[in-house]
Parts: structure tokens; sequence; C-alpha cells
């Protein structure tokens, strides 16, 4: 191998370290908004551990973050605006990437 095929290597894997971080973060973050919602929702004990899997499962429905912030929109219209759910939805990314990166040690 030449070093310009180890640094091709290299870079493919430190590309597919970071797609896995990212993917990880992205559900971790859309579990602790499902936590979020779910209690200003009222829901408690099982409640919040089932909606929260369900906010987890709306960002399969399309590539993106859109999907997750439309069902929060829709289900806590009249309790929370929009910018305070993306403003949630940024503040949690930093948590979620925190903790999967604390995991990872």
């Amino acid at each position: 191998m030449t070093t310009f095929d180890d640094r091709e290597h290299a870079h493919e894997a430190k590309f597919a370290l970071d797609a896995d971080l990212r993917f990880k973060a992205e559900a971790r973050r859309n579990r602790l908004l499902g936590e979020w919602a779910a209690e200003l929702l009222g829901k408690t004990g099982d409640g919040i551990k089932i909606y929260a899997q369900a906010v987890v499962a709306s960002d399969f429905a399309e590539p993106g973050e859109e999907d997750v912030f439309r069902k929060l929109a829709g289900d806590l219209e009249g309790q929370v605006d929009a910018t305070t759910i993306r403003a949630k939805m940024a503040e949690l990314m930093g948590e979620a990437r925190r903790q999967v990166i604390d995991e990872g040690r």
C-alpha cells in the first residue's frame, strides 16, 4: 500500500465513524425530545417511554429532521411554539452528541 492508499482508507474510516456518531446522536436527541414533549403533554411512567419511541420512529418518515419537528409541532400545538421546539431540538442535539461521545470512551 502506498501512503495515498493509507490516507484514503483513514479518510473513509473517519467518514464512516462520523456518520455512525451522527446517526446515534440524532436518535438520542429524538428520544430526549420525546421525553421532554411527553412531560409537557402530561404523560407519566411508561407513557413517556412509549411517546419518546414514537418520536424516534417519526424520524424515519423522510430524510432530515422536519418529520420530527412536524410531529412535535402537531402534538404540542397550543402549548409550545415552533421557535421553542426548534431551540429545544438544537439544545438537545448538543446534549445527545455529548452523551454519545461519552459512551464511546
